[in-house]
């Protein structure tokens, strides 16, 4: 029960993390990039909406569950806020922008601009996943 209501805050914040990264950051460098291409970015019809909305629950539930792990391992603390947040982020946010590189849909400039951005957002994920565990942990 405690993982699913973790996932279901935490999907709160990554949800509002995920939209402003990609509204104020994302989408105007990737609409840059591929100016004159005729792709579009950033389109927000009911699918795409859905799609995300899957996106961020998958990202979350791996964020909650690898902090969930380190917590195991090494007790809720900051060891296991840092690791967990890097290793989601990069198992997630950073694969998926290696491939859009890799695939000439994106670019290293904004890869260095995007993770940074990602990891903060995981990092509060984790804290607010650790904050939520102690609480509940106790109960």
């Amino acid at each position: 029960m405690h993982f699913g209501f973790v996932t279901l805050i935490v999907f709160i914040w990554i949800n509002i993390g995920e939209i402003a990264r990609a509204v104020f950051v994302a989408f105007p460098r990737m609409t840059k990039f591929l100016e004159g291409t005729g792709l579009t970015i950033g389109v927000m019809d009911i699918n795409h909406a859905l799609i995300w909305g899957l996106w961020n629950l998958l990202i979350t539930g791996v964020l909650v569950f690898v902090f969930w792990l380190y917590k195991q391992a090494f007790g809720n603390n900051i060891k296991a806020i840092f690791t967990s947040s890097i290793l989601t982020v990069f198992a997630t946010i950073g694969v998926f922008w290696i491939a859009s590189v890799n695939t000439g849909l994106g670019e290293w400039s904004s890869f260095v601009i995007i993770m940074p951005l990602a990891w903060i957002e995981f990092l509060i994920g984790a804290w607010i996943s650790s904050k939520l565990y102690a609480r509940y942990d106790d109960e």
